[in-house]
């Protein structure tokens, strides 16, 4: 069963009944065998793709396996997509065996696994193990349209939103705004919130402005700019290289124009990966077939039509970000047999 650790809001993997096929004895029988993956916060991007993704993996007893028009799922698994804070939490969850699995930043990962960063005098969490990269986060530093900050300069003595947290999304938050001369408490006021409830605080002008980590477009901001109007402030020049000097797995990037209603041009800004993690316990043979599933033509399907990041999520990309955490032992024979290492 699920950690109560996690929220109550979790997206099943696809159960609706594939199409009719002949089923053996020994599969009709079978036992389902439940995995776990934490994602995050509902109004951001890792719980809509942890929800196709769980629904591709997945292909429960009594149903078609690896045949045409069926799931290319792990025969007798149901995944399951669990909202949490995000890569944090996630990390700490896969560590203790309340999660399989879980959706992690890159840098969180490294610090994390490494106790070095913002884990430093922390107990290294080494159970973790690399799955796959899926696509990169941009940062979102969002204010509303009519607001009178335009640079970080104009954020100092402001209310600002910086995450849930255990999120990854408030690791970054802080380290992007201490960079740039703003600590929680001193320079600023930190909000513990996430998108949706720091873009409801905004329009209701009890916020200046919103920090994040999330793969746009994010389904907060997409309702917070059409509804009320936005503008994203660019992260560019100095204020970049400031931050990648404190953390190397950053680099520059842009959210498009178009990403949002009103965002009519492209926004300089920083990303970071978001990398699917895997704790050291599951069997080999089950993260072969995760992994087989995730980049299966069936699988790509799904991504392309399920969200805007799916599209994003190639398998030409799957092994940036791992550092120096070590490869689940299943998804490293994947990929040697794919001739990617």
């Amino acid at each position: 069963m699920a950690s109560n650790t996690f929220h109550r809001r979790s997206l099943m993997a696809g159960v609706a009944l594939a199409a009719p096929a002949l089923i053996g004895r020994e599969a009709a029988a079978q036992t389902p065998s439940f995995f776990r993956i934490g994602t995050g916060s509902a109004g951001g991007t890792y719980y809509p793709i942890g929800g196709i993704i769980a629904n591709a993996i997945s292909c429960p007893p009594g149903s078609a396996c690896n045949v045409a028009g069926a799931t290319d799922g792990v025969p007798g698994m149901v995944a399951v997509a669990q909202a949490t804070q995000g890569s944090v939490q996630n990390v700490n969850l896969i560590q203790s065996g309340n999660a399989e699995s879980g959706f992690v930043q890159s840098d969180v990962l490294h610090w994390s696994y490494t106790g070095t960063g913002l884990f430093e005098g922390r107990p290294q969490l080494q159970r973790l193990r690399f799955l796959g990269h899926l696509f990169p986060e941009h940062i979102h530093a969002v204010v509303r349209a009519d607001s009178e900050i335009r640079a970080f300069s104009d954020l100092r003595g402001r209310r600002i939103a910086i995450g849930l947290q255990a999120s990854g999304a408030r690791v970054g938050s802080e380290m992007i705004l201490e960079a740039n001369g703003l600590r929680a408490g001193r320079e600023f006021t930190a909000e513990f919130l996430n998108q949706a409830q720091g873009t409801e605080r905004m329009q209701d002008r009890g916020l200046d402005a919103t920090f994040t980590v999330v793969g746009y477009p994010a389904a907060a901001f997409t309702e917070f700019c059409s509804r009320t109007g936005c503008r994203i402030l660019p992260i560019a020049g100095a204020e970049a290289t400031r931050v990648i000097e404190r953390a190397p797995f950053y680099s520059t990037g842009v959210i498009p124009a178009g990403a949002y209603q009103g965002v009519t041009q492209d926004v300089p800004t920083l990303t970071v990966g978001a990398c699917w993690i895997v704790r050291d316990s599951v069997p080999d043979n089950v993260v072969y077939e995760i992994t087989r599933a995730l980049w299966s033509e069936t699988t790509r399907g799904l991504l392309d039509r399920g969200h805007a990041k799916g599209r994003e999520i190639i398998r030409q990309r799957a092994l940036e970000g791992r550092g120096v955490v070590p490869f689940h032992p299943g998804a490293e024979r994947f990929y040697r047999e794919a001739g990617m290492l």
